[in-house]
């Protein structure tokens, strides 16, 4: 579903406003307390902004600060799942358990939940792994269940926070292969540090500073051209790849 978003969080200095095609994969980079974390929680709904206006498709997620009523959708009912840097998968629960958990969640039988959830086992290439505790997994492991945990709840919005950043160098290459086939033709925004990870999964991207957009684009003209200083530093030597 298309995204437009215009957000306002005084204390945080963001002051951000982008739109997203249905099906468009935007990566947000920038220096560290740029605002990138406050974005994802203010999409995700775990932060109320100052100002506000949200919307995904035809729904309006969050409208505050402007003349009309309020409007204020709560995280579970706004078709937005989060995937973050660990997995955070339950530890008392299979690995098939913690995939069918969000289509449970959502109202669906034990059979179709577990239908759905060895469907996307299968498309993350960790059907065996169905019968395993968490704590039997690898980091690299742990990452694909958690992949395949979030798309089950079929989300019209999907949040990626550093997806990378907790596996090792050897693992993240399998790893961005994996989300460049199984996000193709969903709406996503990424929060990363590595412009690899940008240049390889987004259409577009974003670079913040202070809490402002400052350089944006499509992903290979901004990485490859950048105009900042920051970006300029990130990606020195990308041409080259």
């Amino acid at each position: 579903m298309s995204l437009d978003v215009h957000a306002v969080v005084e204390s945080d200095r963001l002051d951000v406003r982008f739109s997203l095609d249905e099906g468009e994969t935007l990566a947000v980079l920038g220096p560290n307390g740029a605002g990138k974390s406050t974005l994802l929680d203010v999409l995700a709904g775990l932060l109320r902004p100052d100002s506000a206006h949200v919307r995904l498709g035809e729904k309006t997620l969050v409208s505050t600060g402007h003349d009309a009523r309020d409007v204020w959708v709560s995280p579970h009912s706004r078709g937005v799942a989060l995937l973050a840097q660990e997995a955070l998968l339950f530890p008392h629960l299979t690995v098939r358990d913690n995939v069918a958990f969000g289509p449970r969640s959502a109202g669906r039988d034990r059979a179709e939940a577990r239908r759905i959830a060895e469907h996307w086992l299968e498309r993350v290439d960790a059907t065996g792994l169905a019968d395993r505790r968490p704590r039997r997994l690898s980091g690299g492991q742990a990452q694909r269940v958690a992949v395949a945990r979030a798309l089950a709840t079929e989300p019209k919005l999907l949040l990626l926070d550093e997806p990378f950043g907790a596996l090792d160098a050897a693992v993240a290459p399998a790893m961005r292969r994996l989300l460049s086939e199984v996000l193709a033709e969903r709406t996503v925004v990424m929060v990363t540090h590595d412009p690899l990870d940008a240049l390889a999964l987004a259409d577009r991207v974003i670079v913040l500073d202070g809490g402002r957009i400052v350089e944006q684009g499509a992903a290979r003209e901004v990485l490859l051209n950048p105009q900042t200083e920051f970006t300029r530093l990130l990606t020195f030597g990308l041409g080259a790849v």
